[in-house]
């Protein structure tokens, strides 16, 4: 069974950063592509950043060149950096992990299986 936990949300001004985790159970990051997922209020969920067990990584248009996945084997946690924040980044953010080791090009909330429970990100103008 695999368990996610995310922690880091809070609030923050426009421009500043927040660093999301997600700790995951054993040996999850080293065998499965892990994801970075969003649902702001009224919008459907939308994935903007993956991992593979390779390290090779994934970003959504909207985040590219602001937001950094990354991945720590040794305590298996999951990282979602975010510079220069907007307030369209306002949302909940879900991490999560596929089946498979290797992501796809496009990360696409119905090609992962196991979901956290979500942490709220809110960032005023």
């Amino acid at each position: 069974q695999v368990q996610l936990v995310e922690s880091g949300g809070g609030s923050v001004q426009a421009g500043g950063s927040l660093r999301l985790s997600c700790a995951a159970s054993s040996y999850t990051l080293r065998n499965r592509c892990m994801g970075w997922f969003r649902q702001g209020p009224g919008k459907e969920r939308e994935g903007i950043a993956a991992i593979g067990t390779d390290g090779r990584t994934r970003y959504a248009d909207s985040v590219k060149g602001r937001f950094t996945i990354s991945k720590d084997d040794a305590v298996n946690t999951l990282y979602l950096q975010m510079n220069t924040l907007k307030p369209d980044d306002t949302a909940i953010y879900y991490c999560a992990a596929r089946e498979y080791w290797q992501c796809t090009v496009v990360v696409r909330v119905t090609d992962y299986v196991y979901w956290g429970q979500g942490t709220q990100v809110t960032v005023s103008s």
